[in-house]
């Protein structure tokens, strides 16, 4: 049937978006809410009825089931799933895992979402319960091991447990699941009444023969079964698991809405048929059938960049694209420069899903997000208004958000808004709560800081500080990636986004932005636009050499062959749906990534020659990362194939030659329009035209200021503007230059610009920490993130530091303090200083600092503070200094990894750096470093030189890379306001911080009543830790001393005095309710007292290893003890080690490894935290000082040579009380080999107290389960530190202790808060992309 209608809907959370197209007729477009019960039923349904009510002239009553003929299709991107995952109500579910592994999604990387959150909150999980699976099959061959068997020794052995997998590695399979047993828990499930379960066994991605089993098991039984290796065959089994156990929650889900949405329309689903069409996370569309809820997460943000990337880029042109997808709770960003860039990890409510998605990541910044005026600064978000209450303007009883200050501004129209607010949805909006809301809160801005500002002024400010907030993620997207953002075009679309597209704009350099005219429904056009996409992944083991004259055809044509299937299995699957060979279109891409990393890039085949792929993915590594591996293996982890089938949609011209050839004239209608009163931040209130957008027809300029609007969006064309309407655009360009930046008073604060300056600072501070992530080379840093980076005045103090490692947090800026007093004006332009040594500011040698001074024009500028506080100009040619801090898996020293846990003296632990010139004036010095970390440490008896030297030098560089990108951006930062400027708000910034600290301690007096807080703790050999803090509320200042600690020790647990620092910022910082920035300011009320020759204060020579990662937690606990806070956590960070290798003072060496596991700061062992006030301690989490990643047990069995038998939750170890401790953690390890295995941990003695009435934590335990002659184990207690030589078949276990409990137990009534200690809820973020992972590395680490 000819003159069909093709509909395309986006339901959102708040609205549906309906797009409609028929030939020869304008298109039609609708929004209506997407709950609205007593209007209809189900907003799409209700939308195609309007849509085929218009396109048809025909009434069709509300009741009526609609009929189908005369629908080409319905393409649907829906947010059924992702509302489902956000507010917790997916379907009752079970997760069936390898036995040991119950709590793998309970515990996960170990990391805590939030550092400074003592309560550490998460979200529920998916499942209700989990069943383990007697089964078990691991890896039995060891890439980093260079000593490890390889595949090809194993192909004459015949014993059954071995196999080869999928990927074509070798497997040894130690357990086989057994169907009797299975059936019988199987049925204890369902007779408990659950009907969905996820299966995620341990290496399925390449033996999925176990999980297969229990699949066909359960699905005989009557169970919809999600199967990990089915969904996504990709390693990593806690994302797997994850997906598994979130497709079994959502899938349901989805089915349910599906059949509810079908029964609209005669016929049901079988009428619906392939003219349904939904669209996925990857941006393809896909069948009704293979629909499933897991890959509809991300499907309206999807279909926005599908929309952006077919209406405003153009491959000719080339000028890539960033966007910005404003709504009313968060923002999508995202960048396209001529192909989708996909991920294969996203993370939505704290739930890590592997399944790809385009790379599109949300902020917590919309038009609902709520204003603040916290700590003398204006604060946007994370809080939104939701849309209900909504904002104030509302008339529902909201707060100020965003949209209430553009409606202030005169920067929308309320009389083109329909009257639907109120408590009966009837009403207008409400300008004067608007008015008189922002009024009450100017009156306290002026009350507190001292500073006259306007209602306009005001809300101008939070503008100015929201828009910050928005480019924020873009740099982050652009330049940290090593595009300009200058370079690109801004895209803007979303309810929100035209009125901010302008400034965001201009606060980036770029000069044109693109408005699409469907911009506010544009993630519905996109689907109309998007094709049919079928995606095949099989995972590989493929090696291929990157020597020169490398003969890779063998691995090349296994590839090939992997590939050819999987090309042939899309393109069937397409076939099937109807669509012609001719139609369909296969992209092949292999995941690859260099030997010993874990970090993989996608790489996309243009030619079918190994060559190519290997010039590429090269390529690529030296384009992202910044360097390249020479000789390195390259592994293929997986191939994959995305068959795509052509939509049928019309060619999209290009706005760029549309725009070239229109005949540009200033619009007719300008004459006929109304003007309104808008204000502008460079002109104040002035008249603004108001336009409609249907009124602008192709070539017609609308210059500025300007307000152009339809029924669906509005686009404010700010001075400096002017705009140009095309077919399917208004594109505005920046015409002129720049205006300039007003001229800032240096004796007065401008809170505004404080906040702004407060962004920009962290923002320098985040890049560097991606392009530290980005350019290492180790699995310390690349992935289990165990660094810091920051910002610091000329003098060496904190400017600002992304929130990485808590244990840097002071200890960085007593090292930048020495090198600077040390050299003087011995440093010189293009010198990048390196240091570790505790004396020097260090917290431990593994820790590496490598500091760079950023110069502006040479000039002699150095500002530094003077007791009284006072600024002086001094002859120095610094304006600021950047510095990262990173631990490095090996430095040398009498054990492999670095941690002995018996040290004495500082020599057994490594390489020791007091100062030195890593880059002498733009020269790095390898043969420098090299003596430094290799052959100076073997010259102790005893010990070796680094073992891991060429990825030290290579996480070295890559340290100097991200200070260097640091330095550049603070060059821009000064060229853009003046040095005196930049400098000016370094200093206030930290003085905002000094006051919220100020504060605090007032309360502390407060409700201590002016009594010292004393408390007392103690190291489990008996050292002694003493604080008293006195508090003056008059100054608002206190005196931290630790007079009594116990002197200097003979062991590792000798804390450098910066590590105090760091223990007592972060115990300050984290009760503090309200965001404040973290620098130098926190600590500036704090005296400490500490003796010398103390435990805190070692003198020269002294061991520190363990003082950094276990009396660290202990001196955290003793402040929050004295602080009466909370219960203790597990107050340690059991360090556990093993590796073999080294040189020595003969010159002799072996190759080996070292590996190291922590929850803490240095590869820890997660434990409990302890309860507090108003909340019960979290399980399995790292605390306090520590919060790095564990690595993913697939991925350590497939490098080390291991098996872990165990990672669980450690029951019953929290804590007794009101509030009981969170339990610690069972972690049981295998050696496959013989090793040398050592532990460092605490808490094995004294057990983490209690406190008001709580009982303490029990008391963690290590064990070495010795394998004997006949199979069985010798049991012997290896107590809390030492070391072992362990053989193959040796285990050692691991009991981390458990958090002290708050409060009597058995009592019901909570005791009296004390602190506001709960940071401020931060709204679900919908999806995430690859931002989500760098901002992981600022707060989850």
């Amino acid at each position: 049937m000819a003159n069909l209608v093709r509909i395309a809907i986006d339901r959102g959370g708040t609205f549906t978006d309906v797009h409609c197209s028929q030939a020869g007729k304008p298109d039609i477009v609708l929004k209506l809410l997407s709950v609205d019960p007593s209007n209809y039923r189900d907003a799409p349904t209700e939308g195609i009825r309007r849509a085929l009510e218009i396109s048809f002239g025909q009434i069709i009553s509300k009741s009526a089931k609609l009929k189908l003929e005369r629908v080409e299709s319905i393409r649907m991107g829906t947010t059924v799933a992702t509302n489902a995952l956000l507010e917790r109500k997916g379907a009752r579910c079970a997760l069936l895992t390898t036995r040991g592994f119950k709590d793998v999604l309970r515990i996960g990387a170990q990391a805590r979402p939030h550092i400074f959150d003592l309560s550490v909150k998460k979200l529920s999980l998916l499942y209700e319960t989990v069943v383990e699976i007697d089964e078990r099959v691991t890896i039995p061959t060891s890439s980093e091991d260079p000593e490890s068997p390889l595949s090809a020794d194993f192909e004459s052995i015949t014993n059954p447990s071995i196999a080869r997998g999928i990927t074509g590695d070798i497997v040894h399979i130690i357990r086989r699941p057994d169907p009797t047993r299975i059936r019988a828990q199987l049925q204890s499930l369902h007779d408990s009444g659950f009907r969905s379960i996820a299966i995620a066994f341990l290496h399925s991605y390449t033996f999925p023969h176990h999980e297969n089993l229990v699949a066909d098991i359960a699905r005989q039984m009557g169970f919809a079964v999600s199967v990990s290796s089915e969904l996504q065959p990709m390693v990593k089994i806690v994302s797997r698991a994850n997906s598994a156990i979130a497709d079994a929650y959502l899938s349901p889900v989805t089915r349910t809405y599906i059949e509810t949405f079908a029964g609209g329309f005669e016929g049901g689903i079988a009428a619906l048929g392939d003219k349904l069409l939904f669209m996925r996370s990857d941006g393809g569309l896909c069948s009704v059938k293979t629909f499933s809820g897991l890959r509809a997460v991300l499907s309206g943000p999807a279909g926005g960049v599908i929309g952006y990337a077919k209406t405003c880029y153009d491959p000719e042109e080339g000028t890539p694209l960033v966007s910005i997808d404003m709504g009313g709770t968060s923002t999508d960003v995202s960048r396209y420069s001529g192909h989708l860039e996909h991920v294969f990890e996203t993370t939505t409510a704290q739930v890590t899903i592997l399944s790809p998605s385009l790379d599109v990541s949300s902020i917590a910044a919309g038009g609902g997000s709520r204003l603040f005026w916290e700590n003398g600064m204006f604060v946007v978000g994370p809080e939104s208004a939701g849309a209900h209450p909504g904002p104030a303007c509302y008339r529902k009883g909201g707060p100020l958000a965003v949209t209430d200050a553009n409606l202030l501004l005169g920067r929308l129209l309320p009389e083109k808004f329909p009257k639907i607010f109120g408590p009966n949805e009837n009403e207008p909006l409400d300008a004067d709560t608007t008015h008189a809301k922002f009024a009450e809160l100017t009156e306290i801005i002026g009350a507190t800081k001292g500073v006259k500002m306007s209602l306009e002024e005001v809300a101008s400010g939070f503008l100015r500080v929201a828009n910050e907030a928005m480019c924020r993620p873009i740099r982050t997207l652009t330049e940290a990636r090593g595009f300009e953002s200058a370079s690109h075009n801004l895209v803007v679309f979303g309810g929100a986004g035209g009125q901010h597209g302008t400034a965001i704009a201009s606060a980036l350099g770029i000069s044109r932005i693109l408005v699409p005219r469907f911009s506010s429904i544009l993630s519905a056009y996109g689907m109309a636009l998007a094709d049919v996409v079928v995606e095949s992944q099989e995972p590989s083991s493929c090696v291929l050499d990157t020597r020169l004259g490398a003969d890779n055809t063998t691995s090349f044509s296994d590839l090939r062959m992997r590939s050819e299937r999987l090309i042939q299995r899309a393109v069937d699957a397409l076939v099937e749906q109807g669509f012609p060979k001719s139609d369909i279109m296969t992209e092949v891409s292999y995941n690859c990534r260099f030997q010993g990393t874990s970090t993989t890039i996608m790489v996309r085949e243009l030619e079918c020659r190994y060559e190519e792929l290997i010039s590429s993915f090269i390529k690529q590594h030296e384009q992202l990362f910044g360097f390249t591996l020479q000789n390195r293996v390259i592994h293929v982890d997986d191939v994959r194939v995305r068959g795509v089938a052509r939509s049928g949609a019309p060619e999209q011209t290009s706005p760029y030659k549309e725009l070239e050839e229109l005949r540009t004239r200033e619009a007719e209608v300008l004459e006929r329009c109304q003007k309104k009163r808008v204000y502008f931040d460079i002109t104040g209130w002035i008249d603004t035209v108001v336009v409609r957008l249907e009124d602008i027809f192709p070539g017609e300029q609308v210059p500025a200021p300007a307000i152009i609007f339809d029924q669906t969006q509005t686009i404010l064309v700010e001075p400096g503007y002017i705009a140009t309407a095309t077919s399917k655009h208004i594109i505005l360009d920046r015409i002129g230059s720049p205006p300039s930046k007003p001229l800032l008073d240096l004796k007065h604060i401008d809170p505004v610009q404080l906040s702004v300056f407060g962004h920009r600072f962290m923002g320098i501070a985040e890049q560097m920490g991606t392009i530290l992530q980005q350019t290492a080379i180790s699995t310390n840093i690349k992935e289990r993130l165990d660094y810091s980076c920051a910002l610091f005045s000329p003098d060496g103090y904190l400017v600002a530091n992304a929130p990485h490692m808590p244990v840097h947090l002071g200890a960085m800026s007593a090292a930048v303090r020495f090198q600077v007093e040390l050299l003087g004006n011995q440093i010189q332009e293009g010198d990048v200083l390196v240091s570790n040594h505790p004396d020097a500011g260090g917290s431990h040698l593994p820790d590496i600092t490598v500091m760079t001074p950023a110069f502006h024009n040479g000039e002699i500028v150095f500002w530094v503070r003077r007791n009284s506080r006072e600024l002086l100009r001094k002859e120095f040619k610094l304006s600021v200094q950047t510095a990262s801090r990173a631990h490095h898996a090996d430095i040398g020293g009498v054990r492999a990894g670095s941690m002995p846990p018996f040290s004495k003296t500082i020599e057994q632990e490594g390489a020791q750096i007091l100062s030195y010139k890593l880059v002498k004036q733009g020269h790095f010095d390898e043969e420098g470093i090299t003596d430094l970390m290799y052959h100076q440490p073997a010259k102790y008896p005893g010990c070796s030189g680094t073992r891991t030297l060429s990825d030290n030098i290579s996480d070295l560089k890559a340290q100097v890379s991200a200070n260097h990108r640091g330095a550049i951006l603070i060059s821009a930062l000064v060229n853009e306001f003046t040095l005196e400027v930049v400098q000016f708000y370094m200093l206030a910034i930290q003085k905002t911080a000094e006051n919220a600290v100020r504060d605090l301690l007032r309360l502390v007096d407060k409700k201590f009543a002016g009594q010292p807080l004393q408390a007392v703790d103690y190291l489990d050999e008996g050292e002694e830790l003493q604080l008293k803090v006195t508090v003056d509320p008059a100054e608002g200042q206190a005196v931290f001393d630790f007079t009594g600690t116990s002197p200097q020790s003979y062991c590792n647990l000798n804390a450098p005095t910066a590590i105090v620092y760091s223990a007592i910022i972060y115990v300050l910082r984290s009760l503090i309710p309200t965001e404040i920035p973290l620098n130098h300011g926190c600590l500036a009320p704090i005296k400490v007292v500490l003796p010398p020759r103390t435990l805190l204060s070692p003198g020269p020579g002294a061991a520190t290893v363990g003082g950094n990662v276990e009396t660290s937690q202990r001196i955290t606990d003793l402040v929050l003890k004295a602080f009466e806070v909370c219960g203790a956590s597990q107050g340690t960070c059991n360090n556990l080690t093993f590796g073999y290798g080294g040189n020595s003072t003969s010159g002799s060496a072996r190759k080996g490894f070292g590996y190291y596991e922590a929850s803490g700061v240095y590869y820890t062992i997660a434990g409990g935290s302890g309860g507090g006030p108003h909340w019960d301690g979290q399980s399995g989490t790292h605390v306090h000082m520590s919060n790095t990643r564990m690595g993913d047990a697939e991925h350590v069995e497939r490098r080390y040579p291991v098996i872990i038998h165990e990672f669980s939750i450690r029951t019953g170890s929290g804590g007794a009380g009101l509030h009981s401790g969170g339990d610690g953690c069972v972690r049981e390890i295998e050696f496959t080999r013989d090793l040398d295995v050592s532990i460092l941990s605490e808490r094995r003695v004294i057990p983490p107290y209690g406190m008001r009435g709580g009982e303490p934590g029990k008391c963690g335990r290590n064990w070495w389960l010795q394998k004997l002659d006949d199979g069985t184990y010798n049991k012997i207690y290896l107590g809390g530190k030492n070391e072992a030589p362990m053989k193959a078949g040796d285990r050692i276990r691991i009991e981390t202790p458990g958090g002290g409990g708050y409060g009597v137990p058995g009592s019901s009534e909570d005791e009296e808060e004390m602190y506001g200690v709960y940071p401020r809820s931060e709204p679900p973020i919908r999806a995430s992309g690859s931002l989500f992972q760098r901002r992981e590395i600022a707060e989850g680490n």
